[in-house]
């Protein structure tokens, strides 16, 4: 086997899923670098975290970069970055001239990534090459003085979110989440009031709100090699999502799932673009119209993917095989999850919480199948790494979620937001 470095920056339950990931598929402690030592990644045995201040934006990243740079430069073997976050996946990008001299950056360039990343930009390229996505209004800033805002196309409840993650950070108020759903025009209104006269002076995605549950989602995760050709496809049937009004969205549940019609069609799209790397899609079945619709594309893997390596898809075996063995340009593309007979259930919260939260139906009763049989797994309990330390920090994170759930899930219930 090729010799490989790999290096994730980051220090959250992303980070830790693809160590693990690292550690079972070749057995190696992993390292990575972080502004900040977060809880997930705490006490591990398979990763340590090298924390610089500062670390997650310019200037201060590419001031340790550059450190690593005269570290890594007479390194044998590749050295591949792998960003478990949105921010550390831009810099990549953004620096990637830079860094391809001393690192492997398995990341799209600059120009694209800015496009993608931005959902205005994303639903342009949905346009351009038919990926569909929810209808769509844009609200400027503009808009809100003028009045013209309140033109809602949509028959209401209408889904309104920020189009600038990183400035609704600095913006507070009461009743502040990180998406709405919203069942009337003074309902709207009135949050459109407080989001722009409480600082935020970036646009705002108003669209129209397709129905359904948690269990309507679909994420997928896809590695497409550097080749352009997408390798390997991994969908997933989110069946409970985070009811916390600055986590809402998040996957808590994550049932194994095979179509043929939306594999060929995020094929197709990511080979169009000439995408590279790990790309993870949130996606929503509309009963309406019998369509899937695409929320976002987030340019790495997503928090919850861990429930790819779970299912025997090892997200680091891609990287690995790629850029150190050079070995997938012969092979045919992995279209995941067709047996169901291997499933393995993800959770992110107690299997007691799924029961109990989780929206009755086929899905809930295949995934309560899965659990009397012991195919169900985390990502952060490990055997291979469970002093009792960790444990005891990961039980008491699992633990929170009981009163996360008591205090919000009937406020946000069957509501989608954005991730």
């Amino acid at each position: 086997m090729a010799k490989f470095t790999p290096i994730l920056l980051g220090s959250d339950i992303n980070v830790y899923g693809m160590a693990r990931s690292f550690n079972e598929a070749y057995g190696i402690k992993v390292q990575a670098w972080a502004a900040t030592q977060l809880a997930a990644t705490r006490y591990s045995k398979i990763v340590d975290v090298e924390v610089h201040p500062g670390f997650s934006e310019d200037p201060g990243f590419m001031e340790v970069m550059q450190k690593k740079i005269k570290e890594y430069q007479n390194h044998e073997e590749p050295v591949i970055l792998i960003a478990c976050g949105d921010g550390y996946a831009e810099l990549l990008a953004k620096h990637k001239q830079e860094l391809e001299g001393t690192f492997v950056v398995p990341y799209i360039d600059y120009q694209l990534l800015e496009k993608l990343i931005s959902k205005e930009g994303f639903y342009e390229v949905c346009e351009e090459y038919g990926l569909p996505y929810p209808k769509t209004k844009i609200i400027k800033l503009a808009d809100y003085h003028d009045g013209s805002y309140a033109d809602v196309p949509f028959a209401f409840p209408v889904a309104l979110k920020p189009e600038d993650p990183v400035s609704w950070l600095d913006v507070q108020f009461e009743g502040r989440k990180k998406a709405f759903v919203i069942k009337d025009l003074a309902e709207f209104k009135d949050i459109v009031g407080k989001i722009y006269t409480n600082g935020y002076k970036e646009d705002l995605i108003l669209q129209d709100f397709i129905p359904g549950d948690d269990s309507n989602m679909r994420v997928l995760n896809a590695y497409v090699d550097k080749n352009h050709q997408v390798k390997m496809m991994c969908l997933g049937h989110p069946l409970l999502e985070d009811p916390t009004p600055q986590s809402i969205g998040n996957y808590m549940a994550i049932l194994p799932a095979y179509d043929e019609k939306l594999y060929e069609t995020v094929q197709t799209f990511l080979e169009k673009i000439n995408y590279v790397g790990m790309a993870n899609f949130d996606i929503k079945y509309d009963a309406r119209d019998g369509q899937y619709k695409f929320f976002e594309i987030n340019l790495r893997q997503g928090r919850s993917s861990f429930y790819v390596t779970l299912n025997g898809y090892n997200l680091a075996k891609w990287y690995v095989d790629d850029y150190a063995e050079d070995s997938l340009a012969g092979q045919e593309t992995v279209y995941a999850n067709k047996l169901e007979s291997s499933h393995m259930l993800w959770l992110g919260v107690p299997e007691k919480i799924f029961k109990e939260y989780a929206v009755d139906n086929e899905a809930k009763q295949a995934a309560l199948k899965l659990i009397d049989a012991g195919q169900v797994g985390t990502t952060v309990f490990y055997d291979q790494d469970s002093s009792f330390k960790r444990w005891l920090l990961m039980k008491y994170m699992f633990h929170n979620y009981y009163k996360r759930f008591k205090t919000y899930f009937q406020v946000n219930k069957g509501q989608y937001f954005d991730k």
